[in-house]
């Protein structure tokens, strides 16, 4: 089997390159280059070098991932002729895809390759902007940069940002996190003699960065906690200097059971964001609801139970589990089919962890929502009326009683048939698909907000609620219920 000879034409100029690379490269045989736009490649060329480049590959194709692949299965095809010597800019296994394509391809026996050594472009630029990369740095891809793999307290290196489409989406993408006027550096050829560093703010990236392939963007680290606040290692610390020896009192002294409450009162002020379809508002009630889960995360941590990462852990799994149909190879063509498969592999999973089939189903919290699922729960193994004919007159039926009782019965009696009418309604609302606990709250609002109404009214009027007769309070209520519409 012939052999490919991946060579590394370093970060720079001719002069950095090391004696041995240089002899290797002078005495090749059958060379390729990934690209002839480096200067090393263009000294050489004085000297008599000849090779053949597969810039012409760059230009028929739009995405960069054809690239590789082509330039790849132009070399294992070539390597089947006769052994060849094929050189990469930088280190040949530093942000180089070309090579990694070439790994694998050895690992399937289809080829075999040696790698010769060769300056990455790192060294060079760390000297370049006098940083120290133990305080930690990140090198990514700009061709498939995403905004989760920023760490902005680390020193960011940026490679392959070709042109400007890709320079644009770059600059895109920092902008999610970084400020529009965050100071960047362009750094150009670094340890060579045509090093240029050129520091713009990040929203004119693509419009003045020098496309090379000697050039490397860097994005300085945000040292200020009070500036990376789009992070979620932020919010995480936050949580735990409250709880911290220096932190809050109230914050210190929480438990989960404490926080039960406010658990709750962020919910359902979320449901009330949402139902005003103010965007701003639910951003707002979606942090306190986080704030809510980062906080249970902190106490399990500090109790010595679990941490955010279990947490995230357990939700991570459940997602994968239960839909085969994204991550593996069940298919589902609408979202019947979907629920049918989670509710499946639900039961499957707590087929042997749960005795009868209402355990678990209870809320502490909201009666309703414990009705509503018990109700849901035993209609799924078929002790459900066929329609909703029969949960109306189970409602009539429990409503009669009730009037029976309130006529002549026990205290007792009268709120165990309230509590049957009251079960038979939320029946009633899951035959027509609708929440009670969400009708509860929505009830409990209007009924605020026309109250208010009156309130204002009767400020605005005689003053005083004694001085008003009934029908007078309920035309201020009519007058309410008529703005409302």
């Amino acid at each position: 089997m012939n052999e490919i000879t991946i060579i590394g034409l370093g970060a720079s100029d001719l002069d950095q390159l090391p004696l041995g690379i240089y002899k290797k490269l002078k005495a090749a045989e059958h060379l390729y280059v990934r690209t002839e736009q480096h200067s090393v490649l263009q000294e050489l060329k004085k000297e008599g070098l000849t090779w053949t480049s597969f810039d012409a590959i760059y230009e028929k194709n739009e995405q960069f991932e054809g690239v590789y692949e082509e330039i790849v299965e132009t070399l294992l095809q070539l390597a089947n002729e006769y052994s060849i010597m094929y050189a990469v800019p930088g280190h040949p296994l530093v942000a180089e895809q070309t090579v990694q394509l070439l790994i694998e391809a050895e690992q399937q026996g289809k080829v075999k390759i040696h790698i010769e050594g060769g300056q990455s472009f790192l060294d060079p630029i760390f000297g370049a902007l006098r940083i120290d990369p133990i305080e930690g740095f990140q090198l990514l891809d700009g061709t498939s940069l995403k905004r989760d793999t920023i760490q902005m307290n680390s020193h960011v290196l940026i490679g392959q940002v070709y042109d400007a489409f890709s320079a644009s989406e770059v600059k895109l993408t920092l902008m999610e996190k970084y400020p529009d006027e965050y100071e960047v550096t362009i750094v150009t050829a670094a340890g060579s003699t045509k090093e240029k560093l050129t520091k713009v703010p990040l929203f004119e990236l693509d419009r003045v960065m020098e496309l090379d392939n000697l050039t490397t963007l860097y994005v300085p680290p945000i040292r200020e906690q009070e500036d990376r606040l789009k992070e979620w290692q932020t919010l995480r610390q936050i949580v735990a200097d409250l709880r911290g020896p220096n932190g809050c009192p109230w914050d210190q002294e929480q438990t989960h059971s404490t926080l039960k409450k406010f658990a709750v009162e962020e919910v359902y002020e979320l449901l009330q964001a949402i139902d005003e379809e103010d965007d701003h508002h639910i951003v707002e009630e979606l942090g306190d609801v986080l704030l809510q889960v980062f906080l249970h995360a902190q106490i399990g941590e500090d109790n010595g139970y679990f941490s955010l990462e279990d947490i995230l852990q357990s939700v991570s799994d459940k997602m994968i589990r239960r839909h085969p149909h994204v991550f593996g190879d069940v298919i589902a063509n609408d979202s019947e089919e979907v629920l049918r498969n989670w509710q499946q592999i639900k039961s499957e999973e707590k087929k042997e962890a749960i005795g009868s089939l209402l355990d678990g189903e209870m809320r502490s919290d909201s009666s309703l929502l414990t009705s509503f699922n018990y109700q849901k729960k035993v209609a799924k193994v078929g002790f459900d009326w066929p329609d909703v004919t029969g949960a109306w007159e189970k409602f009539e039926e429990e409503l009669d009683e009730w009037k029976i009782e309130l006529k002549d019965g026990t205290s007792d009696a009268q709120v165990d048939e309230l509590g049957d009418v009251l079960f038979t309604i939320v029946n009633l609302a899951r035959f027509y698909g609708l929440s009670p606990e969400q009708a509860i709250i929505q009830a409990n609002e209007k009924f605020k907000r026309r109250f208010q109404f009156i309130e204002s009214s009767v400020k605005k009027g005689k003053g005083d609620f004694s001085l008003y007769h009934l029908d007078e309070l309920d035309d201020f209520w009519k007058e309410a219920k008529k703005l409302e519409r």
